[in-house]
């Protein structure tokens, strides 16, 4: 299925969830209401409430509850952006200019605050204690990983273990958390809950994976942001890792200086060459398909319906892209 296909199918739902969206973000203070439609409205793919609202589907969803859950599933999402283009001292995103950029640190940092905030009263109104154990756990789990993240920043040693729990952590378990409660709004037997849970961790695993190969394989405007982004920040990412691992001495110590000293641009050519010489892009791509697989592999317990095989595709999707 295209992606076109699959936006079609979704679009009645997904212009639901962005008229809640909208709803929600009303506020008394102008600032909040003027930099939150900024952001929500930047151009992001939308995947996180997009397989909310296809897994309730094909779950045979019979109620608007997964509108609401989408919409707090994409508050929560634009409140670690907000925040983590602070931390990274990020000035585009997407091709744009971030909202720190525009509107300043401190403004960013608190309207990510209210999104949380928002998210939370907006969990409430679900009235289902599951739901807010849950993503009361996964916001709790991103934050983690934001830190543990930040804490591998410019260190050589991280191990690709660590890189995964980061990811896990950092990206994986909101689209995992987006999943799972599709099926607890609907009450789905344990067995078909933890499907769906498997079907967004290894879905999320998968993305961003696929955005740290673009990183270093992708096209510059296409990402609308420079290839070799997370160099500069000294982040020690897969196709970093697994170079150092099978790379000659002198091109272990290249690499390990440039993640030191968080500035490596100049170095980029270089660390590309090591990069294509161990494979390490290949490694990576692997690595990602690996988890599109698995998240397919994940929905074999759902009936065969037009919203599965969306699902099916997204997953592949994921893999297959520039941006």
């Amino acid at each position: 299925m295209l992606l076109t296909e699959i936006k079609s199918l979704a679009e009645p739902d997904m212009r639901a969830v962005n008229q809640v969206i909208a709803g929600q973000l009303k506020s008394d203070v102008a600032l909040i209401q003027q930099l939150g439609f900024y952001i929500v409205n930047s151009g992001g793919k939308r995947i996180r409430p997009l397989i909310t609202t296809l897994a309730a589907r094909a779950l045979n969803d019979s109620h608007d509850k997964h509108i609401t859950l989408a919409a707090i599933i994409e508050f929560i999402h634009t409140a670690t952006l907000l925040h983590d283009d602070v931390v990274d001292e990020s000035m585009k995103r997407r091709g744009r200019d971030t909202a720190n950029a525009l509107f300043g640190n401190q403004a960013s940092v608190l309207v990510g605050d209210f999104l949380y905030t928002r998210s939370f009263q907006m969990m409430v109104s679900l009235e289902n204690m599951q739901v807010m154990q849950i993503l009361s756990n996964a916001t709790n789990i991103i934050a983690e990983g934001e830190v543990l993240q930040l804490m591998n920043c410019n260190n050589p040693d991280t191990t690709e273990a660590v890189y995964m729990d980061v990811i896990y952590s950092k990206t994986a378990k909101l689209f995992e958390a987006a999943t799972q409660l599709a099926a607890v709004i609907n009450d789905q037997p344990l067995e078909i809950e933890q499907a769906m849970a498997d079907y967004g961790r290894y879905l999320g695993t998968a993305f961003q994976l696929m955005d740290d190969w673009l990183d270093y394989a992708g096209d510059a405007q296409a990402l609308g942001k420079n290839i070799g982004d997370d160099l500069a920040e000294g982040k020690p990412t897969l196709p970093l890792i697994h170079a150092m691992e099978n790379g000659s001495q002198s091109q272990v110590e290249l690499i390990r200086q440039v993640i030191e000293q968080g500035d490596g641009l100049d170095q980029l050519d270089a660390v590309l060459a090591v990069i294509k010489q161990t494979q390490s892009l290949d490694y990576t791509y692997q690595q990602a398909e690996k988890h599109a697989q698995l998240a397919i592999d994940a929905l074999s317990v759902l009936a065969d319906t037009d919203y599965k095989k969306a699902l099916e595709s997204l997953a592949w999707l994921s893999v297959k892209r520039d941006s």
